[in-house]
């Protein structure tokens, strides 16, 4: 679904939910100014967040935050840029555009054929131009909001953004609540759970959670999904020790939240990720 509105989840604080992919758009409103939390899936639907952005709140956008790499939170970046705006992410952001969407991209450019689904053809990678490494406290439109790297798990470029004055959390793809979390291009399903576990010391009972798409859960929320990551971490660790295929340890079951090929995808790379450990 994509909500026809901004949802106000606190004091300044506003979530608006956004086909394709039901994918979680952040406004945090300063006394100066609108930072917004990822920029959709091409230069047009970054513009038409644009668009929004200034019609609710009537104030410009002066930052963007980027919770991670993957295609529906980047790829409008380059429309905030050609305007200035800074964008904050993780310091690995480009690296894993090199890696992964810009092969896709280009294959999707010389044959739009290869991405019936996405509108790409206009796309020029960007990545941001404020790189996060470590945990740091910006103010960004008058405001001061914490981003926080996360340990690899959905990928190496996952970051926490925190409003510590009305205590909301936009944690990106880490925790999905629309769908099960997607093990795609750059997941570390082994490592995933425990990276999860560790925002949880930072977190009360009471904070809103907003997810990378879905709406707005709560730490109760966070720890079953936590829980049914390690499942999957555990199947992939116990599986390969029993010498089964990719295929062979999908076609056991008992991870029935994720489709097949989510769990191919998972466990092909936790398998990797288990013999560069042995190798």
């Amino acid at each position: 679904m994509s909500s026809s509105a901004w949802t106000e989840i606190a004091d300044g604080v506003s979530q608006r939910r956004y086909d394709p992919e039901d994918v979680s758009i952040v406004a945090i409103v300063g006394t100066s100014g609108v930072s917004v939390i990822d920029t959709r899936n091409n230069p047009a639907e970054g513009e038409e967040m644009i668009a929004d952005v200034e019609h609710e709140f009537g104030l410009p956008i002066v930052a963007v935050i980027n919770t991670h790499a993957h295609y529906d939170h980047t790829f409008g970046n380059q429309v905030f840029a050609a305007r200035g705006i800074p964008i904050y992410g993780h310091y690995r952001i480009a690296a894993h555009h090199a890696d992964y969407e810009a092969p896709r991209v280009a294959a999707a450019q010389a044959d739009p054929a290869r991405e019936p689904g996405q509108s790409w053809a206009d796309v020029v990678l960007t990545a941001p131009t404020v790189l996060i490494s470590e945990p740091s406290t910006v103010d960004l439109g008058g405001r001061a909001v914490e981003l926080i790297p996360i340990d690899p798990g959905h990928t190496d470029t996952d970051i926490a953004v925190f409003v510590p004055d009305v205590r909301v959390w936009a944690l990106g793809d880490v925790i999905e609540q629309s769908g099960p979390p997607m093990f795609g291009s750059g997941s570390f399903p082994l490592l995933w759970p425990d990276a999860v576990a560790r925002l949880l010391d930072s977190i009360s009972s009471s904070d809103p959670i907003i997810p990378g798409h879905g709406t707005v859960v709560d730490r109760d929320f966070v720890e079953r999904q936590i829980d049914q990551l390690a499942a999957v971490a555990h199947a992939i660790r116990s599986r390969h020790a029993a010498g089964l295929s990719v295929a062979a340890a999908v076609a056991e079951g008992g991870l029935e939240l994720w489709p097949a090929w989510m769990l191919e995808s998972a466990f092909a790379r936790g398998y990797a990720q288990l013999d560069a450990q042995t190798s």
